[in-house]
């Protein structure tokens, strides 16, 4: 039987396709005066409310129980299978009433990176507008009642599967997502759906895009073409440099989030060269870039490379299209980290960071959320004065002679021609270096798959793995250390890791200092190593959940 929450809840948005006057007044709760140094990324929920519990795969787990029991959908979801099978709503309220146990008074504020509605691949049951309405809507019921009612800040993202053709979804979601959007951004968001919500007050934004605007499975816009200025993608691009002057100029840090991560294999090419050159230019103001969409667990470097124009025997970024298939991407990623310079040699104001969280809807892999740690205990006074160096940044613009090279037809209207804003990076920065702000490290938390096809006892998620040192799950483990010093909550560790006696690298397989850029272009030059297998097993174990492990 369904909760009766998430039914119920169900049953109210069912009722109405919208469920707020769009004029209502759009408000943020008052923030918890106390920090906790972590943040959830959630990510591509997909409920589904016709999913049934025994149904054939093959419909999408809506009909037919098959003969064969392994062809039958699972009771929480259908993880490593083949199938088009989206989340039962038990799935859905699951996971939230777990969140809401055991993190909602642990976490400073939410990143919620899209896609909470099914998939339209059922051709017996099309999904319609006002389903997309329904379902986006009982979550962010339910969102607002566990963390923002309790002073959390939640910072939602418009996923490809929330749209339901042209039409005027965004002042639908204005509604929808009332609560969430600050009052000063409500017309921004009318105008793109994307915004900017200051999760502590003059210190850490987080920035939510509308990545559809720069999918490139997106027909309905131009691709951020340079001769298109009023192109919806190359507007947010104007817009998100505006913030982000303004964020630099005010020293606060920033966080980049939104649903499709910006890689050459889902961006448009110009929309790509655009979001780098940004992401470099104010490295020394953004703290890191979250993402969905792609359902496994990863992550890659945007590099000044990415910048340069190509010799004529050469592939331009946009070309490096991750091929398809179970090992495409682990391949793509490992090959990549091997061009990497050598310790030592790398400059570090050539890179930044793209997290991509695995999903919550098993498929194909396993129900999960990850919950991050940030330094909250350096004093402002200690940094604030480093946040605002400028520091031109003698990046390399090209193989050959920009100049010469930009009177070409195949370069002159290329946005690589036409930025040329120094960039702002600083090794002392939060992102480069462990300060105030700087992100730490993070816990992923999943149902294992025998759990999920539980039906007598209700399951919990466990800890999958952590990036840190076992020695920072505890600090000193003295009367004086507070609740601050510990990354993560020791009751939510297991038994072995809480009472400090696991040695091994089970859960530990990183063991990074902290997830600032050099620790992640050391993680990648590590895993760049073939004769790291032993490494590279295990981030392909995490990358596809135990899949073919």
């Amino acid at each position: 039987m369904l909760s009766l929450t998430i039914l119920i809840a169900y049953s109210s948005w069912l009722a109405r396709a919208i469920p707020r006057p769009i004029q209502e007044p759009f408000s943020i709760q008052p923030l918890r005066t106390k920090l906790h140094g972590r943040f959830l990324h959630i990510t591509d929920m997909h409920p589904d409310p016709y999913y049934i519990d025994g149904a054939s795969e093959s419909s999408a787990c809506h009909r037919n129980k098959p003969r064969k029991e392994k062809q039958r959908s699972g009771y929480y979801g259908t993880p490593f299978s083949s199938s088009e099978c989206d989340s039962p709503l038990r799935l859905t309220n699951l996971t939230l009433n777990f969140l809401d146990r055991n993190w909602a008074s642990e976490i400073d504020f939410v990143v919620w990176t899209g896609d909470n509605a099914r998939h339209d691949n059922d051709r017996k049951i099309p999904r319609t507008l006002k389903e997309i309405y329904n379902s986006n809507g009982m979550i962010a019921t339910e969102m607002e009642k566990i963390f923002l009612k309790k002073g959390v800040p939640v910072v939602p993202s418009l996923g490809n599967n929330d749209i339901w053709r042209p039409n005027d979804i965004i002042s639908h979601f204005s509604s929808i997502w009332g609560a969430f959007i600050p009052f000063s951004s409500y017309q921004v968001f009318r105008r793109g759906a994307y915004y900017s919500v200051e999760v502590i007050p003059d210190e850490v934004a987080v920035i939510s895009l509308n990545t559809l605007y720069f999918y490139d499975s997106n027909k309905a816009v131009g691709g951020c073409e340079y001769r298109e200025p009023d192109d919806p993608g190359n507007l947010q691009f104007d817009w998100l440099e505006v913030q982000l002057k303004m964020f630099r100029k005010r020293g606060v840090q920033v966080w980049l989030s939104g649903h499709v991560p910006p890689s050459p294999g889902n961006y448009f090419p110009e929309c790509y060269v655009r979001y780098v050159e940004l992401s470099l230019r104010f490295q020394d103001t953004i703290l890191g870039h979250l993402y969905g969409h792609m359902n496994n667990d990863h992550f890659f470097l945007l590099e000044a490379e990415d910048l340069q124009f190509p010799s004529e025997s050469d592939l331009t970024p946009a070309d490096r299209v991750v091929s398809e298939g179970h090992d495409g991407l682990f391949d793509t990623l490992v090959n990549d980290f091997g061009d990497l310079p050598k310790k030592g040699k790398a400059d570090y104001d050539n890179y930044g960071v793209v997290n991509v969280v695995p999903s919550v809807v098993p498929n194909p892999y396993l129900p999960s959320f990850r919950i991050y740690t940030y330094n909250i205990t350096h004093a402002r006074s200690e940094t604030n004065s480093k946040k605002k160096k400028k520091r031109k940044h003698g990046h390399r613009r090209g193989k050959g002679n920009k100049e010469e090279l930009c009177k070409k037809k195949k370069y002159e209207d290329s946005w690589r021609c036409k930025l040329n804003e120094p960039w702002y990076s600083d090794p002392d920065a939060p992102s480069r270096v462990n300060t105030l702000w700087s992100p730490l490290g993070y816990a992923q938390y999943y149902l294992p798959e025998e759990r999920v096809a539980n039906k007598t006892d209700k399951p919990k998620f466990k800890l999958e793995y952590l990036t840190y040192s076992l020695d920072a799950l505890h600090p000193g483990d003295t009367e004086e250390a507070t609740e601050f010093e510990y990354p993560v909550p020791l009751k939510q560790l297991p038994k072995g890791l809480r009472e400090g006696n696991v040695t091994s690298s089970k859960f530990a397989p990183y063991r990074m200092e902290d997830l600032t850029i050099p620790s992640w272009v050391g993680l990648a030059r590590r895993l760049g190593d073939p004769t790291r297998a032993k490494l590279r097993k295990r981030f392909k174990q995490y990358m596809y959940m135990g899949e073919g492990s």
